[in-house]
């Protein structure tokens, strides 16, 4: 098990089980939404993510995705898509322990600011991982 949140507490939520994908992202829509170069992401079983206080508020961010995020602080929180129902995105940052689950690979380098390095010892996609 693993817990975390937003950074003024209001929303939090357990992970259970092992993620199926540790990544950074450096997509555009993942930049904008977050005000940051990259972001790090978990994918797990939408089973195995829950929300234990607080209502993270939702945001449709292009067709067939919903981000969350909290309504109070900001702190974004969650990357939900239409093709995988079954999975969820968590942002690594937010969690207590963000280093229990380092990434495996980077996304999406396409769109990469150039001044962004990147780590040497993980796998490169121009984009997705998946293909």
């Amino acid at each position: 098990m693993s817990e975390g949140g937003c950074l003024c507490g209001a929303v939090r939520y357990r992970l259970s089980g092992t993620p199926s994908s540790s990544i950074i992202c450096h997509c555009a829509s993942c930049r904008r939404a977050s005000g940051a170069a990259a972001v790090a992401w978990l994918t797990f079983a939408r089973k195995e993510v829950e929300i234990l206080s607080g209502e993270p508020a939702a945001f449709a961010s292009s067709p067939g995705v919903v981000r969350t995020f909290c309504g109070r602080c900001g702190t974004a929180l969650t990357y939900e898509n239409a093709k995988t129902l079954s999975e969820i995105d968590v942002t690594t940052a937010s969690l207590d322990d963000p280093n229990r689950f380092p990434p495996s690979a980077e996304v999406w380098l396409d769109h990469k600011v150039a001044w962004q390095p990147t780590a040497p010892s993980l796998r490169k996609y121009p984009g997705s991982s998946s293909g």
